[in-house]
């Protein structure tokens, strides 16, 4: 692993680096000419190698991994924050500890490691209820989350943090990115374990197994390509930014372009019957994803990416299509990385 990096460029730290975003971003910093080295901290030390960049481990959640957080960031020229924990649905105790708890303790030690720059994974869903029309709401539509589902929760409580902590430490640059659905190929089965279980064969995602797309109202949403967003990430290291970003490709999603993805045809079926039946599977520990995130997904406003345009010079460089169809491929495969979230299990 080359770890010597380039004596003139920037220093980043990114946290969650092991993950679908992570490890596209390290991949997107440590490939720039203008970082001189990354550093990519997770729970869990991978085996993944990429040139230019080194790991170390930490665990948010613990109370006393501040002092390491703050030793590990001394020196760092931006710290990108993406660590997050999915599970486990069923006690939001431990995500609020990991998530909530452990990114004020990023936000400390970036302000006492006197890190000059902090960009944060916000996310779509920390967005309140809104329009499903497009051009879609900019950055300054309310963030309160849909407050029954735990991400969007706690997405949003962080929304709060940030906004006191920009107030109190004006010389640290930070940066908000609030990205649609994120979807990579290596990503995919980490994605089905957690959204769909552990035990859901990837190959039942083939389309003459799944003959229709259930068209549920408020069905209608934004995806993007991962790598893509970890462009939007470098730009946001380099350049003198700050402030939210919405994040997402086009077209918009719904139940009809899902059928033509799926060489499916499109059936109207009652929201209530749906979640009536995801509940059941939730509460019966069948399935990972609750029916409260469910209830949060057809409430997600479409987003308007201009800013992102204009300020970061950002673009995607793939369709919303091309990016869900790098998912199945990657669902039906297998395909992972040498990580621990990002490991490959095949099922079925």
């Amino acid at each position: 692993m080359d770890t010597t990096g380039r004596p003139d460029g920037k220093r980043v730290v990114v946290t969650g680096a092991t993950g679908n975003v992570g490890t596209s971003v390290v991949r997107a910093l440590a490939g720039d000419p203008g970082i001189g080295s990354v550093l990519g901290l997770a729970r869990r030390r991978p085996s993944l190698e990429i040139a230019g960049a080194e790991w170390d481990t930490v665990d948010l959640s613990r109370d006393d991994s501040e002092e390491r957080l703050t030793g590990l960031l001394r020196g760092a020229d931006a710290v990108v924050h993406l660590a997050w924990r999915f599970q486990p649905t069923h006690d939001p105790v431990i995500t609020w500890r990991s998530n909530v708890l452990g990114s004020q303790r990023i936000f400390r030690a970036v302000e006492r490691s006197e890190v000059p720059a902090l960009v944060h994974a916000s996310s779509v869903g920390a967005y309140s209820p809104g329009p499903k029309d497009e051009p879609g709401v900019n950055e300054e539509w309310p963030t309160h989350g849909w407050p029954d589902a735990a991400y969007c929760r706690e997405k949003a409580y962080l929304e709060r943090v940030l906004d006191t902590f920009e107030l109190r430490h004006p010389q640290i640059r930070v940066v908000r990115m609030r990205p649609g659905f994120l979807f990579k190929e290596t990503a995919a089965p980490e994605q089905r374990r957690i959204f769909a279980g552990r035990h859901v064969p990837g190959n039942l995602l083939r389309p003459d197994l799944l003959p229709f797309v259930p068209d549920l109202e408020g069905l209608r949403f934004q995806v993007l390509h991962t790598d893509d967003a970890a462009e939007a990430y470098r730009l946001a290291v380099l350049n003198d930014v700050r402030g939210p970003f919405n994040l997402a490709a086009d077209p918009v999603i719904d139940a009809r372009k899902l059928a033509d993805l799926l060489d499916a045809r499109v059936v109207r079926i009652p929201r209530a019957l749906v979640r009536t039946a995801l509940a059941g599977a939730w509460r019966a520990h069948a399935v990972p994803a609750s029916p409260h995130l469910f209830d949060a997904v057809l409430r997600l406003p479409v987003l308007d990416s201009t800013r992102a345009h204009e300020v970061l010079r950002w673009q995607p460089t793939r369709t919303a299509d091309q990016a869900l169809n790098a998912f199945l491929r990657g669902v039906r495969e297998g395909r992972g990385e040498d990580t621990a979230p990002l490991a490959g299990r095949k099922v079925g």
